[in-house]
């Protein structure tokens, strides 16, 4: 599965949107109730993508859960059907072409997520939350699945996005975990100095760097800034997000990035921090069993590595507990479901369950909150989860809540601005013309 879950959802929206576009509503999908009114039992139809033999640890806690939730309500059966990931995007959109969806599915947020919601082929949610999962998740998680006010996906999986350092480095130095811009750019300074690279980044894929941005735009403007510029509350050109395209290019203009980050992959970019040969690497928490686990790293280097939340903006309107990130899959319930009421029940049970099993049976950061007494995990599991308990915001990644034409100006413009090719006046242009231009 590709590490950044979201973006496939982007270059599939307007293929599924045509598939919809040809079907009419209103049939009820061949799943359900097979009881009628005479009390026998009803089965509830379920597709996921976490197959046994390259999920095992998702495939057996989806199998406790449902043994658990069938136990739980006599004459409920939930009867599964399980592909691989391409398999699943692929027959999720033709079963919604006829109408056949199963009850209880699998998707992901945003762009994946709005054909489906356009098409009226997935349940509203809001009451499900309302009733039994109010304060259960992480702020701005539900509302990565939420067009036009209502929700209509349960996140499970969730990922932030901190900045990892190496505290071998940053101790031979004298450094110390930065908690401001300011903090921060004297650590740079001070590598740079000695002739270390600060930071390694891959920005040939892009969406590495606008992670960089995402974070200085949340520091300066706040945690709406960014979004309300992309759903046309807001501008692009506004100064805040101005200023933190300035902040790049500052960063840059100090030799904070390893050489050669604009033709760099991710994967080779990762190499540098691995190898001890960058102190700091900005990337999302479903890289933590690389810094925990993960025997093929010396446990030397696992043990020196850290974690510190992205830096504050002395003036600016952000918050350090806020994260850019994003929830990965989550649950749907179909529209046209005959047993739609059970199926409510059974993504709510869901879960709650998949929050307590997911961090300690598979190493799944959850979309809900965690209660880490008593847990035995690595620390670093423990803080994020800590942190995440916290959080102040989520800021789903921007080019996930874009569509496919102005998220592709998005990534085109962050090489430009990483390379200096484009101002930060030029960088904010193009994106409000990009937008602007969806609204004709």
């Amino acid at each position: 599965m590709k590490k950044k879950a979201f973006a496939y959802g982007l270059i599939l929206s307007t293929i599924v949107m045509l598939v919809l576009a040809g079907c009419g509503g209103g049939q009820a999908n061949g799943a359900g109730d097979e009881s009628g009114s005479d009390g026998e039992t009803k089965t509830i139809e379920f597709m996921h993508l976490w197959p046994e033999g390259s999920s095992k640890q998702h495939n057996e806690i989806v199998n406790g859960i449902i043994e658990e939730f069938e136990s739980n309500n006599p004459g409920v059966t939930v009867d599964v059907e399980i592909l691989g990931n391409e398999q699943y995007k692929e027959k999720l959109k033709v079963l919604s072409a006829s109408n056949e969806l199963p009850d209880v599915g699998m998707t992901w947020a945003a762009g994946f997520l709005q054909p489906y919601v356009k098409g009226e082929k997935f349940a509203e949610l809001d009451g499900v939350i309302d009733e039994n999962l109010s304060d259960s998740f992480v702020p701005g998680t539900t509302e990565a699945y939420a067009i036009d006010g209502a929700t209509y996906g349960l996140p499970l999986e969730l990922n932030i996005t901190p900045v990892y350092y190496n505290k071998a480095i940053f101790d031979e130095y004298g450094l110390e975990a930065p908690e401001t811009m300011d903090e921060f750019k004297q650590v740079v300074q001070t590598l740079v100095d000695n002739g270390v690279t600060p930071i390694t980044l891959g920005n040939k894929d892009s969406w590495t760097g606008s992670m960089w941005y995402m974070y200085l735009a949340d520091r300066i403007g706040g945690p709406e800034t960014l979004t309300n510029a992309i759903n046309r509350t807001g501008s692009f050109e506004d100064p805040a997000l101005v200023q933190a395209a300035a902040e790049i290019q500052e960063l840059v203009d100090m030799g904070a990035f390893v050489k050669g980050y604009n033709g760099l992959g991710n994967d080779e970019a990762k190499g540098y921090f691995k190898n001890e040969q960058a102190a700091m690497y900005l990337m999302a928490t479903w890289d933590l069993p690389e810094w925990t686990t993960n025997e093929d790293n010396p446990q030397e280097f696992r043990d020196s590595v850290g974690y510190f939340k992205f830096p504050t903006v002395e003036g600016g309107e952000g918050d350090i507990n806020s994260y850019v990130g994003g929830p990965g899959v989550g649950l749907f319930v179909a529209e046209d479901s005959d047993v739609k009421e059970e199926a409510k029940d059974f993504v709510s049970f869901f879960v709650q369950k998949w929050g307590e099993q997911s961090v300690t049976k598979a190493g799944v950061i959850p979309a809900t909150k965690v209660d880490t007494e008593g847990i035995e995990l690595p620390q670093m599991y423990i803080d994020v989860l800590n942190d995440l308990n916290d959080a102040s915001n989520l800021t789903l990644y921007a080019d996930v809540q874009m569509s496919a034409s102005a998220a592709q100006v998005h990534l085109d413009m962050i090489q430009a601005l990483f390379g200096g090719e484009v101002t930060p006046e030029e960088f904010a242009k193009a994106h409000e013309e990009a937008l602007a231009a969806e609204e004709e």
